[in-house]
């Protein structure tokens, strides 16, 4: 029965539709709910590109976006194991990005600028302004010039609309994408694995997808323009590109995602390069303010040691080298005991192994720790489940929806608690939920039965 949950588990999302985009496959209900999505708002038509000033064709109108971005991103954020939990490195990278965004050709845009807990190298930008920042590429870089280059970047994917653009180019799967709501991450093949080190982050999927070269010229372009007129020097752009070319050869794992979504290039860096000693020489005095950021990211940088060890653990657990990871954790956690990243990634770890009843102290203690933050609550959902606590469970799930609404998988699991509870109206009406968000799959077919009273 426990190997049936976790089937049911990593189906429990709209993953297989993602699937069968990817394949040009759809039944016949798939497709008949394309056409209700399409019916349901979706504008077309032509729109002023607000860099080029040029008329294009657009989908997505800016409202969409922005629905787009309330939708999809706090999971995201979640995913990324929520915002840092110092205000005053929250506020700093605020404070950078603020004139960054003012200075864009979309300066009315709701930007938000989220350092976040996650050890992975990356920015990114959602459509409708929210941007991530991980607290990997903060311990790399070297200069607010440096940080305020990489905002000037994510702000200009938002502010020459390349999410919408991209979209607009493939109709079925922007309306997928618009619709389908939430994806489960997984980050190894194995089922259980998927479950333990994916379950609780949603995955953006193609809203976060690779953007084209030229893009990325453009966006490269752009933030130089932004930061710039903020008052920072373009150096900054040059030292990040230089530093991510390095960290590709060094430790090109940490930059995996950063690179799916961002493809570095030689040629970008030679390109930047010579805009900043020709285009933007007028800006060379301009400061870098390398002291500042480094006295505002102190207390990141003294946990450096933790993290670089996290950073391992989650590359020996992508391997499935579950022992290194639970050692490498075990030693972050005695640098840094309230950690809420590396609590949650050694409990991941541990279910993933089976040992539920050793996972569970260390979630305990992440929900103690940073009790705002959702993911840790939906996997103690989980451990709770497997150990046969329903009502737990149930809690858990109610306080992770509280959180975090919107993961139509929540739905599916507090249908399983219910069941646990003897609750059977409630796992039905759980079920029902699940099923109108679009879940597919065994999980699916496991809700329909029990709606059928099989």
């Amino acid at each position: 029965m426990k190997r049936d949950r976790y089937t049911l588990i990593r189906d429990a999302s709209p993953e297989g539709l993602e699937k069968n985009v990817a394949s040009g496959g759809f039944s016949r209900r798939q497709m008949l709910w394309l056409m209700a999505l399409a019916s349901g708002g979706v504008v077309t038509g032509c729109a002023v590109n607000p860099v080029t000033g040029q008329r294009q064709f657009m989908m997505m109108s800016p409202a969409e976006e922005k629905a787009l971005d309330q939708q999809h991103s706090p999971h995201q954020l979640s995913a990324d194991y929520g915002v840092v939990q110092d205000a005053a490195l929250r506020n700093y990278v605020s404070g950078v990005g603020r004139p960054v965004g003012a200075a864009s050709h979309r300066p009315d845009m709701p930007y938000s600028y989220n350092a976040l807990n996650a050890n992975y190298v990356n920015a990114y930008a959602f459509p409708g302004g929210t941007i991530g920042i991980t607290r990997g590429i903060l311990l790399e870089m070297e200069s607010e010039a440096e940080l305020a280059a990489l905002i000037g970047h994510e702000v200009a994917h938002v502010s020459a609309r390349h999410t919408a653009q991209r979209m607009s180019k493939s109709t079925v799967t922007g309306l997928v994408v618009a619709g389908v709501g939430a994806v489960l991450a997984t980050q190894v093949d194995d089922t259980r694995a998927a479950l333990a080190l994916g379950l609780g982050g949603i995955a953006a999927g193609a809203l976060l997808a690779r953007y084209s070269r030229s893009d990325e010229r453009q966006a490269d372009n752009l933030g130089l323009e932004y930061m710039t007129s903020a008052g920072y020097n373009p150096q900054g752009m040059v030292d990040l590109m230089d530093m991510l070319r390095s960290m590709n050869s060094r430790q090109p794992s940490m930059l995996e995602q950063m690179f799916s979504s961002h493809p570095m290039s030689d040629e970008r860096y030679q390109t930047t390069r010579r805009a900043a000693e020709n285009e933007y020489a007028r800006y060379r005095n301009a400061p870098m303010h390398r002291e500042r950021y480094m006295d505002n990211t102190a207390a990141l940088r003294r946990l450096q040691p933790a993290i670089r060890l996290q950073q391992q653990a989650e590359t020996a657990a992508g391997q499935k080298n579950f022992a290194e990871a639970e050692r490498l954790l075990n030693d972050s956690l005695r640098q840094a005991p309230r950690d809420y990243t590396g609590l949650v990634l050694m409990a991941k770890v541990l279910m993933v192994q089976d040992k539920h009843n050793q996972a569970k102290p260390f979630l305990d203690r992440a929900i103690e720790v940073y009790p705002q933050e959702a993911q840790a609550q939906h996997l103690a959902g989980v451990v709770a489940l497997e150990q046969g606590q329903a009502q737990t469970a149930l809690t858990r799930f109610q306080t992770y929806e509280r959180l975090l609404p919107g993961n139509p998988n929540t739905q599916f699991f507090m249908g399983l608690s219910h069941e646990g509870l003897g609750q059977q109206q409630q796992a039905n009406e759980a079920y029902e939920r699940y099923l109108r968000a679009g879940g597919t799959g065994e999980s699916a077919n496991f809700a329909r039965q029990r709606l059928s009273g099989s």
